[in-house]
């Protein structure tokens, strides 16, 4: 039996029903104001449903199991336009003028346009030379926000028992900071050179890319445990295929078009939080 779970910022009747009917739905059990599950629809019809769903605004999730979430041991995030708002490195240059430049080499990257995570880093990180610590201080500060439904998204993941891991091919300077603020049980990401206050435009050890984000999952399923059926990974760009290719729950958030080809999930519409949707109460059925 395939169950497919709407959600929508705002979602209405109409909509749904539209829904209902293409998928041949058995039953409609609301979940929420904002998210509601088909239950018993005609998996045949997948492809018509999900082109239909993303046209009227709507993430759809085809599930053929609800577990509980307690079942999962792991919630694996990318940080850079996943979790949090920006791309920090992005951001950095804009310090010194140099966005558009550096922004066209993050935006090919992130498509997959660019093989080579680690060179295209490195050849960001070089214009960043001379950025002060001050300027970096003023990036967490002023423009990094989290993204709608990451707090609510890791407190419940943390309550019901998942391990919770930021892997970023982004920088420490961040990444350590919502570690500590959202009581993250680890972080990895890539640290930046400084002396005398400023950056080098280089980048210290090994470059965390798509590899190195995967390795990082591996590593933490090994110690928990966990099978890829209980792992949730969400990420946004093209370094986080390989990651997101190790969990059952690949999602891919607001993200590149070539993610949302291969993970199983997309939420293009939704906030973080809408993964907690696809996962039957504690206590529950």
């Amino acid at each position: 039996m395939t169950h497919l779970v709407l959600q929508a910022p705002t979602l209405d009747n109409l909509r749904v029903e539209k829904i209902a009917a293409l998928a041949q739905a058995a039953s409609l059990k609301p979940i929420n104001n904002t998210a509601v599950k088909l239950q018993d629809i005609d998996a045949s019809a997948r492809a018509d449903i999900a082109a239909q769903c993303h046209d009227l605004g709507i993430d759809a999730a085809f599930l053929d199991t609800v577990r509980p979430l307690a079942e999962c041991k792991i919630l694996a995030m990318d940080m850079d336009s996943t979790l949090i708002n920006i791309e920090c490195i992005d951001e950095i240059a804009d310090m010194v003028g140099r966005k558009a430049e550096v922004s066209a080499i993050t935006e090919a990257a992130m498509r997959g346009e660019i093989k080579d995570f680690s060179e295209s880093l490195r050849r960001r990180v070089a214009l960043l030379e001379g950025v002060t610590v001050d300027a970096l201080e003023r990036v967490y500060s002023e423009r990094l926000q989290l993204n709608a439904g990451a707090e609510k998204l890791i407190k419940t993941v943390q309550a019901a028992g998942l391990k919770t891991m930021l892997v970023s091919g982004g920088f420490t300077l961040f990444t350590e900071r919502l570690k500590a603020r959202l009581g993250l049980d680890e972080a990895h990401a890539n640290t930046l050179e400084i002396v005398n206050g400023k950056l080098t435009g280089r980048v210290l050890g090994p470059i965390v890319d798509a590899q190195g984000k995967a390795d990082y999952l591996t590593a933490l399923a090994q110690r928990t445990g966990a099978a890829s059926t209980q792992i949730i990974a969400m990420g946004d760009g093209a370094n986080d295929l390989k990651m997101l290719s190790l969990a059952e729950y690949s999602v891919a958030y607001r993200a590149k078009p070539v993610v949302r080809e291969q993970a199983n999930f997309a939420l293009s519409f939704c906030g973080l939080d809408a993964v907690l949707n696809w996962f039957c109460p504690a206590g529950a059925a």
